[in-house]
């Protein structure tokens, strides 16, 4: 199962031609399940150029399965954490998002798809990470 990250979804729903959408067209092909979290619609949603691209955004993505952090205060303190071993090599997360993004991933157990250079560097200090 697979996380797919906004960085990806918005190069697809723009038609770009780059290999991480083509990977997501494959993953569409060739049914193999994915979803997006909270985080990842919320970015969606708040990229919307209008009422009536929110409004389709909204009814799109609104039907997709959502992966949960599954810890309640945990998973925060666990996304912390991520940051802070990065920090250790030296690595600076930009966003928050991003970690609690890699987080959901991790604890669900899911490859992560995304064209974000941030998960790469965190899937570099935390091999749990799963990159698609």
């Amino acid at each position: 199962m697979i996380l797919v990250d906004t960085s990806v979804l918005i190069s697809f729903l723009k038609g770009v031609n780059k290999e991480q959408v083509r990977k997501f067209e494959e993953v569409i092909q060739k049914n193999i399940p994915f979803g997006i979290n909270y985080f990842i619609y919320q970015e969606l949603l708040q990229g919307a150029k209008n009422e009536k691209e929110f409004a389709l955004i909204k009814n799109y993505f609104s039907t997709q399965k959502f992966y949960d952090l599954k810890y309640g205060v945990r998973s925060y303190e666990n996304a912390a954490k991520l940051y802070i071993k990065c920090r250790k090599k030296g690595i600076t997360i930009r966003s928050t998002i991003d970690l609690l993004i890699a987080e959901t991933a991790i604890e669900n157990d899911l490859y992560l798809l995304h064209d974000d250079n941030d998960f790469s560097l965190i899937a570099k200090v935390d091999e749990r990470l799963k990159e698609y």
